[in-house]
């Protein structure tokens, strides 16, 4: 084989990977998520360009009527890794303005009302 062609070969090889859909993607938040104060778990996942979550499980069993309920009902992109919208407290029926940040490995939710926040980092269910 001429070296001409085994050189563009060798190429093609090396770079084919990051040609491939999804192989070199940056971290996203899609996925579920367990909140390690309460061990709920919501599956977060893009609603028509937006971020939502639904609570899929709960550790609690006096919790069990959350499940299914919407937490996050669509926040926007506003920066890397950054997305703000209404986050809702089901256990509490309040709604804040939120804050979603991915950050490492973990995923930080935060609620604000009237400048005052809290805000937790829930780590991925694997």
């Amino acid at each position: 084989m001429p070296a001409r062609i085994t050189s563009l070969l060798a190429a093609i090889i090396a770079f084919a990977p990051l040609a491939l859909p999804g192989t070199a993607s940056a971290a996203e938040p899609y996925g579920t998520w367990v909140r390690p104060s309460t061990g709920t778990q919501v599956n977060f996942y893009d609603c028509g360009g937006k971020l939502c979550g639904k609570i899929v499980g709960v550790k609690d069993p006096a919790r069990k009527g959350e499940i299914g309920k919407m937490i996050l009902p669509g926040a926007s992109k506003s920066g890397n890794n950054k997305w703000e919208g209404d986050l809702i407290d089901v256990s509490a029926d309040k709604t804040y303005s939120g804050v979603v940040t991915l950050s490492g490995d973990g995923l930080n939710l935060k609620g604000c009302f009237l400048m005052v926040c809290k805000g937790e980092t829930w780590r991925k269910v694997k």
